[in-house]
């Protein structure tokens, strides 16, 4: 079964902007996982813009399903993962002046310091993965580091808009597929995420060496208009559907 990961740093957006405690992404969390995620994501950024180190220890302490903390690769980062020791570790890249996640990970250009940023992480049980575009070299460069998972950015797929509207839009998607592909030869378990809404998720959940689908942005945003849990359980029919029709 394809897995879908619920990523809840908007509910602290949403927290944030008013300085009070609610909406709770904890209980965001919690709500999830009673709607049927099969784990939940957080990214807790260099600038805390969203997700907090409490919201962090919160949700270790109460969370079912599996934790994936995502983050920049820097030492200070590394320290509250190692503290922690959430099931899963998603590595990131991390600029302070974009709005969200503008691409992957360039493992090919610093594949040592990614390797040595991975290694404690791994022999203290994190699952770790590297998010990151579906070029050949980077997926070739992410399997020498260490790291069981890659994520694939979906992000610029989905900006192209829905499938069959033009050739750059189908050979992005190609590459995904290629990408997808290659990552699993390797032995590496593909994962996938950025964008991904109930219109454009079907040809991503049916690339079938994918195992994981992280959403978080639209999710949040379905759960202002319909609850969050009647949201999850619309997107986990989507990639049901996609799945078996495969």
């Amino acid at each position: 079964m394809l897995r879908l990961g619920v990523n809840i740093d908007h509910v602290a957006t949403v927290r944030n902007a008013r300085g009070t405690p609610w909406p709770d992404p904890v209980e965001a969390a919690r709500v999830a996982e009673a709607a049927g995620a099969d784990g939940i994501t957080a990214h807790l950024r260099e600038d805390r813009r969203h997700i907090s180190d409490d919201d962090i220890a919160r949700l270790m302490e109460v969370l079912e399903r599996p934790l994936n903390l995502e983050m920049a690769a820097t030492e200070e980062m590394q320290a509250i993962a190692l503290r922690h020791r959430p099931h899963a570790v998603c590595i990131v890249p991390e600029k302070r002046e974009e709005r969200t996640t503008e691409g992957g990970l360039d493992v090919a250009g610093d594949e040592a310091r990614i390797a040595g940023f991975i290694a404690p992480l791994a022999e203290a049980g994190c699952r770790v993965s590297l998010f990151i575009g579906h070029a050949p070299r980077q997926i070739e460069a992410a399997a020498r580091t260490g790291a069981a998972v890659v994520e694939l950015h979906t992000g610029a797929w989905c900006d192209l808009g829905l499938e069959g509207k033009s050739a750059a839009q189908r050979g992005e998607l190609e590459g995904l597929r290629e990408g997808a592909r290659l990552a699993h030869s390797l032995g590496l378990e593909v994962h996938a995420g950025h964008g991904l809404t109930y219109e454009n998720v079907a040809p991503i959940a049916a690339i079938p060496e994918l195992r994981e689908l992280n959403i978080g942005h639209f999710l949040i945003g379905e759960a202002i208009l319909r609850g969050l849990g009647p949201a999850i359980v619309e997107m986990r029919r989507r990639m049901d559907a996609a799945r078996q029709s495969e």
